[in-house]
């Protein structure tokens, strides 16, 4: 069906002939090819937005996208790889298609990408989330990612399992704002299950875990105005406060309280193994309201999301993530007509009705400050309400970083994450 529709687009925009204008219209139109990896709700609301673009004012404009939607993002990655090393049988680049900006900065570096600073004027960026943009930036100012949803880092945290705990041990939800406070707290767990009866318990296994242990060290320094990278990108495992953040966890995995899980803790938590974890704000959907326990009794359960904690004295910083949108450097006309797609596809009400039932955050101010009030009194699933109130509540507080762009980040982080994993197993059991 989508094919047949943009065939009729064509046929109605190519009714008056063509020209060799530099801008698409009517007479001259052009045809815009897409890939992303949206899945669930989000790909169904980009398919709507894609459609509704093609039949108003894409078809003004003489602009019609066609879009493919992969889902799985190792086959995109795969795609894109096989592209850049312009690999035989590669397919033909996209004209506009979601990357990551550590997937991107390598097309860039290959010119395969356009600097879509051509075709925004200072006051058409000024509308947008500075610190999104920026993450778009590369070496030499240009932009060439453009932003399209955000995400951060919270904790996840099973209310009903904690309030159990706090109340037969007296712990503190203050110590949840820190990660010393949680680690202390996970000894404590550990002990206070390890003295009942199993059989007649429905206390979970571990206290916490992160899904990304590496975050957890870079952001750590970071609040502590450090760096995990020198000037090289090596690692710096040898500085007092990085031994801090390795040895506090180290410590009380002693004690059995720290999860090591290859997987997402949401695994976890759906077992009620898990009592809270720091995880990415999009991962909310895979929290739901029940947690069946190893004696197969399934119990209703509150989740509360908390801001990303904080090592003692550091600053408040967290990580923001979320991939955006790149355009091929192909042709002028093409160029300008991805930018004017991109222009709205993120407009306020177009970028509020994609993010609607995710936990990512609208990428322009407008959206973001203004908008966002009335979007949460419209959402009906809490998990959701509860993200976005969390996450806008940080924006406000915290500052941002984000990861490096350089070629062996992937394989550094990907080792780093496995190594500490290996000095964790040694002082606990695995799942």
């Amino acid at each position: 069906m989508k094919k047949i529709s943009i065939m009729l687009i064509l046929c109605l925009v190519l009714i008056c002939g063509c020209n060799k204008s530099d801008k698409p219209s009517p007479s001259s139109p052009v045809t815009l090819t897409m890939w992303h990896n949206y899945g669930g709700d989000m790909q169904k609301s980009m398919d709507e937005l894609i459609d509704e673009f093609n039949t108003t004012v894409g078809l003004k404009k003489g602009i019609v996208v066609d879009v493919t939607a992969i889902s799985s993002s190792s086959e995109l990655n795969t795609s894109l790889d096989m592209i850049l090393n312009d690999d035989p049988g590669a397919p033909k680049m996209p004209d506009i298609c979601t990357a990551y900006p550590k997937v991107a900065v390598k097309f860039q570096e290959s010119g395969k990408l356009a600097n879509l600073d051509n075709y925004f004027t200072k006051e058409e960026l000024d509308k947008y989330i500075p610190d999104f943009l920026n993450e778009g930036r590369f070496n030499d100012g240009g932009l060439y990612v453009f932003p399209m949803a955000k995400s951060t880092e919270v904790l996840y945290l099973n209310k009903t399992l904690f309030d159990r705990f706090a109340t037969e041990t007296g712990a503190s939800y203050d110590k949840l704002s820190t990660f010393e406070g949680i680690a202390e707290l996970s000894s404590m767990y550990y002990e206070w299950t390890d003295n009942k009866t199993p059989d007649i318990k429905n206390d979970g296994k571990y206290f916490f875990t992160a899904d990304s242990w590496f975050n957890v060290a870079q952001v750590g320094l970071a609040q502590k105005g450090k760096s995990l990278f020198d000037t090289n990108n090596n690692l710096i495992l040898d500085t007092t406060d990085y031994k801090n953040i390795e040895n506090t966890f180290l410590n009380h995995a002693k004690n059995g309280g720290i999860a090591i899980y290859d997987g997402y803790s949401s695994d976890l938590s759906k077992t009620g193994d898990l009592v809270c974890s720091t995880g990415s704000s999009a991962g909310i959907l895979f929290y739901g309201d029940t947690v069946t326990h190893e004696n197969n009794v399934v119990e209703q359960v509150e989740y509360n999301i908390l801001p990303y904690p904080i090592w003692e004295n550091g600053n408040k910083i967290a990580i923001q993530r979320g991939s955006g949108l790149i355009v091929s450097k192909t042709e002028a006309k093409k160029e300008y007509a991805a930018a004017e797609f991109l222009k709205w596809l993120t407009a306020p009400k177009q970028n509020m009705r994609f993010i609607s039932s995710t936990g990512y955050l609208p990428v322009t101010k407008q959206a973001f400050t203004e908008d966002m009030p009335e979007h949460l009194n419209s959402v009906t699933d809490e998990r959701i309400k509860k993200i976005l109130k969390t996450v806008t509540e940080m924006y406000k507080e915290y500052n941002f970083i984000t990861a490096p762009l350089f070629s062996e980040f992937d394989k550094i982080s990907s080792d780093y994450e496995k190594n500490f994993k290996e000095l964790l197993k040694k002082q606990l059991p695995v799942i």
